[in-house]
């Protein structure tokens, strides 16, 4: 999440100025269980790759980029400010599409959801057999590197399965608010899968925290 902290100076005694923002850095979460809590699901070297290099060096490049921002919008740089575009989509995305995904998946997870979730699971797709059947193509239908998301439509007020490619960011690119997504980019799965893709994404409904994902719903319902 961007974090700024910004103050008002007064110039003459009369009309507030805002002061430039002095940003506090982005930081890599706390993981919510230890590197080998999902096994046999996802492996603890996976695990320990995945959040201590991966998303890590998305927070790492993700602070760069807006440090750069910062002073292209401070010399009104236009062309800096468009050519960073990209940078912060993929690292800012990464970051966001990581810190949702630790929290998805649970060592006590599994099973079947349940409460509203399920009903409007049954409600949009049928039932959950339907809903995993559905998310597992999208997700193992990426081409190259991506997601496989479960997010909720806010204006039609329904669950919707979307793919992503690379780190976009599923709202800010679809309008769909993330509430379950599946990582697809090989360093992933590949140590424990190698390149049989569907095996992962069946076997990660194993550790899915439905009980997170039915939060999710309940704030994007809000």
């Amino acid at each position: 999440m961007l974090r700024t902290v910004t103050s008002k100076i007064f110039r003459n005694g009369r009309n507030p100025v805002v002061a430039p923002s002095q940003r506090l850095k982005h930081t890599l979460p706390d993981l919510p269980y230890d590197f080998n809590a999902l096994e046999p699901v996802i492996s603890a070297e996976i695990m320990q790759l995945h959040y201590q290099k991966h998303h890590n060096t998305y927070v790492t490049n993700l602070n760069v980029a807006e440090e750069k921002m910062m002073e292209a919008k401070a010399k009104n740089d236009i062309s800096a400010i468009i050519s960073l575009g990209p940078a912060l989509r993929f690292n800012g995305g990464g970051h966001i599409n990581h810190s949702i995904f630790w929290h998805n998946l649970s060592p006590n997870g599994g099973g079947e959801p349940g409460g509203e979730l399920l009903k409007a699971i049954n409600r949009d797709f049928g039932s959950f057999e339907n809903l995993k059947n559905q998310l597992s193509a999208t997700a193992v239908g990426v081409q190259g590197s991506g997601w496989g998301w479960l997010g909720y439509n806010r204006q039609m007020k329904k669950l919707q399965i979307a793919a992503c490619p690379n780190q976009d960011p599923l709202e800010a690119t679809t309008g769909l608010v993330p509430l379950f997504g599946i990582d697809v980019w090989e360093h992933a799965y590949y140590l424990q899968y190698k390149n049989v893709r569907p095996d992962y994404v069946k076997n990660i409904f194993k550790v899915a925290n439905w009980k997170d994902v039915e939060e999710r719903l309940k704030k994007a319902q809000s």
